[in-house]
């Protein structure tokens, strides 16, 4: 299940039954089919709990004390060219997906496998495991003033699935075959077949405006239709744009979630604007400057150097780590297989061994990080040791066509720490390539036809040059001919959707439930199909298969031991240089804000961010 990648904002909603068709429902919740056992009507979950009962008043993780007012002024990189966040071609402005439109349910922060009601009031699977039936909150309104209706949301689901809208769409939905309308509130989804989390994902469906969109298009491609502003159910509209620059949301005063259980005491601010910046570096100086209030820090030397001066010493400013307990995932140096020189995953692997991510650590890091050791790193689904037991007899059967280390090695990225060095692992390197039939001619490592290695590390942000500097130096000595070029965003962006590289630097973002989603990260048939995130062009059918096994686990032990194999045949195929990750978010903002005492568990800082509010003028000269 996908949390993080495309940000889903926590929701949920109140259960108004009698107190006996709440008791014939808690029956029938014990009885349901095995993948979607205990779900009651108000939350659904995997595992079969609910933190929050059907009558809580809001989420442990925001305050009773927060105010509504202020404005708040955060920036983003690049430009933005649409107002549809869920089409393929352009770039939308950020924040449009979770200030203006909503899901029939999302997850909170403080479960890894629960979701709550939002527009829809009562969520209620099959016990068959074939469908799941929702029943709309009939307070439900768009910005307009209009009802959510079922239509709407029958329309929503036929138009993501379909190729208008983004290809991530059709693959995430591919398994809820169609719906029924039931009556004036109530949809049902069919399914293909059962999938334990299948309801969860149908509830992560965005809700559509089928009058806005019908009468304007949904996926214009240019001109005034394509920069309309959207009508959509969310707590914000927006109130200007200035195309490419800058975009505000103001707080919709009629919004008709405002005291919803899971809005409550959420989205505080009454306008957000987002300012545009070039880069990354010109961003830290307006930031210092004061033209935007937050500041999510990717980078360990802006952290560790350049977030300091006068309005830090001072405390307008501040910088603070969180804790969070999210999945790590994978960050990487991506290979695009489909290019002829990575196709070998011994190239690839000899590749890995040049970059010395100690040494990247220390010198450019402080030490900040840790080396990503699976795809799922910082995380109970991380592969350990060999398969063993149930896990092994999960891969016996593929073992023909895979490589003897899936089975013989434990997941561990290449070293530099003693007694291992640089100038070993290059050895290692050279011999590798060399058994896989590449040579030095003429100071470059050349194949049996004469053709180079040589390929191009294509970036967005400057700051990652330096720590291609060294990498590309290391491959060097390999006779390997590499470069790196930092490009606009924009550019970026479209040639990343075409797959029009060599290399990037990727984030394949992971959540405590992997599902749906790893078809678009993995499988062969995502590979050749633009906009889909298997940006290394993975085509193999154990993966394939291993994939479908995730999709289709029927229990949290069978999810755990798919993903465990999973995990061991993606880092054998050699598809990334492994790099690094935190298990905190490092925050830098005004000190205007108040936060909650509590923080959530698993989440976005944007998410945490939407919890807090401004302090009252006395409040702030009292600092």
């Amino acid at each position: 299940m996908l949390y993080n990648c495309y940000i889903i904002q926590p929701s949920t909603f109140h259960f108004v039954v009698s107190i006996v068709k709440f008791f014939f429902l808690i029956i029938a919740c014990c009885l349901l089919f095995i993948p979607s056992k205990a779900l009651c009507a108000h939350g659904v979950s995997i595992d079969g709990s609910l933190k929050y009962p059907a009558d809580f008043k809001h989420f442990d993780y925001t305050s009773k004390e927060a105010v509504k007012g202020g404005q708040l002024v955060l920036h983003d990189l690049g430009s933005f060219d649409k107002m549809n966040p869920f089409t393929l071609k352009g770039t939308p402005p950020f924040g449009l997906e979770t200030f203006v439109f909503e899901t029939l349910a999302v997850s909170s922060l403080d479960e890894p496998f629960a979701e709550y009601g939002l527009i829809a009031k009562d969520i209620v699977p099959a016990q068959d495991g074939k469908s799941v039936t929702y029943t709309l909150d009939e307070r439900a309104r768009f910005s307009d003033g209009s009802p959510v209706t079922v239509e709407d949301i029958q329309y929503s689901l036929a138009t993501l699935k379909s190729d208008q809208a983004h290809p991530f769409y059709q693959m995430y939905f591919q398994d809820i075959t169609g719906t029924e309308i039931l009556d004036r509130q109530r949809i049902r989804f069919n399914f293909a077949k059962p999938n334990r989390e299948l309801h969860m994902i149908a509830s992560q469906l965005p809700v559509l405006n089928k009058a806005f969109y019908e009468k304007y298009g949904f996926n214009p491609l240019s001109g005034k239709d394509g920069m309309r502003i959207p009508v959509g159910s969310g707590p914000y509209r927006i109130s200007d744009v200035n195309p490419g620059k800058s975009i505000t949301y103001t707080r919709n005063p009629d919004y008709w979630a405002n005291d919803h259980p899971t809005r409550k005491f959420m989205f505080n601010f009454d306008r957000i604007t987002i300012k545009y910046f070039k880069d990354q570096i010109v961003s830290v100086e307006a930031f210092k400057a004061g033209e935007f209030d937050f500041m999510n820090v990717n980078i360990a030397k802006q952290w560790q150097r350049d977030l300091t001066g006068r309005r830090f010493d001072s405390g307008e400013l501040v910088k603070k780590r969180f804790p969070h307990k999210n999945n790590a995932g994978m960050q990487g140096f991506v290979f695009n297989t489909r290019r002829d020189f990575f196709s070998d995953p011994q190239v690839r692997k000899a590749i890995g061994l040049a970059f010395d991510f100690e040494w990247t650590n220390k010198t450019l890091f402080f030490d900040q990080y840790t080396r990503c050791n699976s795809y799922f790193s910082n995380s109970y689904l991380a592969a350990t040791g060999i398969p063993q037991g149930e896990e092994l007899a999960l891969l016996e059967p593929y073992r023909s066509q895979l490589p003897d280390p899936v089975f013989t090695t434990p997941l561990q990225p290449s070293t530099t720490a003693p007694p291992r060095s640089l100038r070993a692992n290059l050895r290692q390197a050279k011999k590798i390539l060399s058994q896989a039939g590449w040579s030095i001619k003429d100071g470059l490592l050349k194949d049996d036809k004469g053709q180079s290695l040589s390929f191009e590390i294509l970036l967005v942000s400057p700051s990652f040059e330096r720590v291609m500097a060294p990498f590309v130096r290391n491959l060097k000595k390999l006779g390997i001919k590499a470069s790196y070029r930092t490009i606009d965003a924009a550019l970026y962006g479209d040639r990343v959707k075409s797959f029009d590289f060599d290399m990037i630097v990727n984030v394949y973002g992971q959540s405590q439930s992997p599902g749906n989603e790893q078809r678009d990260y993995w499988t062969s048939a995502s590979a050749a199909r633009k906009g889909s995130r298997n940006f290394a062009g993975v085509q193999n059918p154990v993966v394939d298969a291993l994939v479908d096994k995730i999709v289709y686990a029927r229990t949290q032990q069978d999810l755990t031991l798919a993903s465990h194999a999973l995990d061991r045949v993606l880092w054998y195929g050699y598809y990334v240089v492994p790099n690094w990750y935190l298990a905190a978010h490092r925050l830098a903002y005004s000190r205007k804000f108040s936060q909650p005492v509590t923080l959530p568990l698993y989440y976005n800082p944007y998410q945490f961010l939407y919890t807090w509010w401004i302090k009252s003028p006395d409040q702030q000269s009292a600092q």
